[in-house]
Formats: C-alpha cells, sequence, structure tokens
C-alpha cells in the first residue's frame, strides 16, 4: 500500500510492532497508553534481523516484502494519530527506519497502520539480535501464534554482551513485560 509518506498527516490510528515494540511495558514507556492492542498480520512481508545496530554485528528487527510470507506482531491503537510521532526518535525515523501505512490483517477485519522499515542502506545479512532484544519480541508472545513463538525461540543470538553493550543498545538484562 504505502500511500501516505511518513511526514504527512495521514489520519492513521494503528501502528503496527513487530520487533522490541510487541513488548507492551517498553510500547507504553515510548508513547504512553494506547486504546487497545490486537493480535495482527502483516501478509507478504518477512522478518529479518537485518537491521545495523550500533553494536557491529548485532541485529535489530526489520521487515521486507516478500510473497507468500507474513509477519505477526502487535497492533496498537493510538489515542490519537500523532502519538507515532513519539514513536519516530526511537525508531530512527527518517534516518535508520522510514515510516509507511502498510495493512494489517486482525480479527476484526483489515487495518491500516503504520509499519517502521529499514532503509535497505541500514540492512546487510550475516548479522543476529542479542539475546535481551529478543526477550523484548517474546514478551508479546501473547498475540501471536505457538508457531511463530516458536520460530522467534529458536533464533540465533549474541548471547555475550556486558552491560555497557546493552545500554549501547537500548535494553537491558531484565526485560520488563
Amino acid at each position: 500500500m504505502s500511500e501516505y509518506a511518513a511526514d504527512s498527516d495521514a489520519d492513521v490510528h494503528y501502528y503496527f510492532a513487530y520487533g522490541s515494540n510487541m513488548n507492551v511495558a517498553r510500547m507504553q514507556a515510548r508513547v504512553g497508553d494506547t486504546r487497545r492492542m490486537l493480535a495482527a498480520t502483516l501478509r507478504h512481508w518477512q522478518l529479518y534481523f537485518d537491521k545495523a545496530s550500533r553494536i557491529e554485528g548485532v541485529a535489530h528487527a526489520n521487515v521486507r516484502r516478500e510473497e507468500g510470507s507474513h509477519v505477526e506482531g502487535v497492533l496498537y491503537e493510538l489515542k490519537h494519530p500523532s502519538q507515532i510521532r513519539d514513536m519516530d526518535p526511537f525508531e530512527g525515523h527518517p534516518v535508520e527506519y522510514c515510516r509507511q501505512v502498510e495493512m494489517i490483517d486482525t480479527a476484526d477485519g483489515p487495518l491500516a497502520a503504520w509499519v517502521y522499515v529499514a532503509l535497505p542502506e541500514k540492512t546487510a545479512l550475516g548479522r543476529i539480535p542479542a539475546r535481551e532484544y529478543m526477550a523484548h519480541l517474546l514478551a508479546g508472545e501473547d498475540f501471536l501464534s505457538q508457531t511463530y513463538v516458536e520460530r522467534l525461540r529458536q533464533q540465533q543470538c549474541v548471547e555475550t554482551l556486558n552491560d555497557e553493550a546493552l545500554l549501547t543498545l537500548g535494553i537491558s538484562r531484565h526485560t520488563s513485560r
């Protein structure tokens, strides 16, 4: 879809989280309360851990178009459409990720939502996420299928980051839920 520019005044009330913002506590700390959260699916996209972080070789989540694939996540209904701008600094928009509108499948039907997609020049294969970062994704397991949760649990991760490196990544060893 991507019919809205990231800086437009599009009246979009939803944000689709597929990465660390699936952790409801993390999301609330970043943008405040939302109206509700729904289990959701981004069809014809695939989850990758290819977005460069501030630590060499360590990845953040990203999505790329891939016919026949899907990405599960948490769809947040924002209290105010402008709340998405509060997320921009955390996502590095517009330098690291671009923000675009895509159709997201939910039990309530398809809904237009903001999705952050890493800029191609910020991605490369051969990176993996930190174990502590993956804990944020798994904090959203109540919104995900068991198959998808298992896939996330099987993801190879960096296990050896010290507290300083984790702080550089904006995460800690203790993931609040």
